[in-house]
């Protein structure tokens, strides 16, 4: 635990995030021996790096959403007691111009920021290739939704939904982060895919090597992931096993349009093909549900799949409006 009155303490716990020093500069803001030595020291914290003031001011607004400038001051009830009138002034006018632009310098790179978080959607059936500032590029598999921001010194993707393909230039003074479901995957030299359904984030690497751990710097469930390494993490656990590169290029398959089956149960392949697809693949019964089948397909051909199904398994398929149903 981090003691907020101990100056030891802040020093060793509170450099490791800027998160925790902010906290521990508001925690002693509202000290009662916060005296113009502190201030002295706050203001050269706030004013080494944008992100300082970024973080404090948001957590001030956390704090007290009503008077946000009044989170950044000393406490006024000890100054009055510790300070003569005289120093009070000269200490209080020079602060008090510093905090109103810093105020306002701090609201503009906010909106900046948030301005320059950019949205890429796929539709159901849909892939996209982004290049990103940096000369990363991200693809996106069907259905899928992430945003990308950055500052001066981090790069940050957060996925919402679906699955993506990242071949990452690694910068070790800007991190490369995936936020998903409350995990992170920093990058470290990588090309890997992240997926997420549900409760469930899996993570598989390409090449060269990532980091995956909780997104609140906990390192509960960490690990550093090495190529053919597929990690699945839930809220609770997470399991890492190796697959061959084969299997990891045939996972990849989409990136050309095709699903590639190898030895795969029908159940499994039409919640493959159900998810490139608004025409559904049904699979009618529990045994058929059972059948395995080899074999390349186009992502967004059902129909050709159904025909396919019937002459090598001797399955019926009926083909509806909006579904193929596949039955013994």
């Amino acid at each position: 635990m981090i003691d907020a009155s101990n100056e030891n303490s802040w020093k060793t716990a509170g450099a490791n995030s800027v998160d925790a020093q902010a906290a521990l500069w508001l925690a002693r803001s509202d000290r009662d021996d916060w005296n113009e030595a502190d201030q002295a020291a706050f203001d050269v914290w706030l004013s080494g790096a944008t992100i300082h003031m970024i973080t404090y001011l948001r957590l001030c607004d956390a704090w007290n959403r009503a008077d946000r400038l009044a989170a950044l001051r000393p406490s006024p009830r000890t100054q009055a007691s510790k300070l003569s009138l005289a120093k009070m002034w000269r200490f209080a006018v020079p602060v008090a111009v510093f905090l109103v632009a810093a105020a306002g310098l701090a609201v503009t790179i906010l909106y900046g920021l948030r301005a320059r978080e950019t949205v890429y959607a796929t539709p159901v059936g849909g892939r996209e290739v982004i290049a990103l500032s940096d000369g990363s590029q991200v693809e996106l598999n069907t259905d899928t939704q992430l945003r990308v921001s950055a500052d001066k010194e981090h790069r940050i993707v957060t996925l919402d939904r679906g699955e993506a393909y990242f071949q990452i230039r690694h910068d070790a003074l800007h991190p490369f982060a995936v936020i998903v479901l409350g995990h992170r995957v920093t990058d470290l030299g990588t090309k890997f895919v992240v997926s997420t359904d549900a409760n469930r984030v899996e993570v598989s690497l390409v090449e060269g090597r990532a980091r995956i751990d909780a997104a609140d710097g906990t390192q509960a469930h960490s690990a550093v992931l090495a190529p053919g390494d597929v990690a699945v993490a839930t809220p609770n656990a997470m399991t890492i096993t190796k697959k061959p590169e084969t299997s990891l290029a045939d996972q990849l398959a989409w990136r050309q349009g095709l699903l590639i089956f190898n030895d795969t149960t029908l159940a499994e392949v039409a919640a493959q093909f159900n998810r490139y697809n608004s025409k559904k693949l049904v699979i009618a019964d529990a045994a058929t549900a059972r059948l395995a089948i080899m074999g390349k397909f186009p992502v967004n051909d059902v129909d050709l799949f159904g025909r396919v199904a019937k002459a090598v398994l001797g399955v019926r398929v009926e083909t509806r409006d909006s579904e193929v149903v596949i039955s013994r």
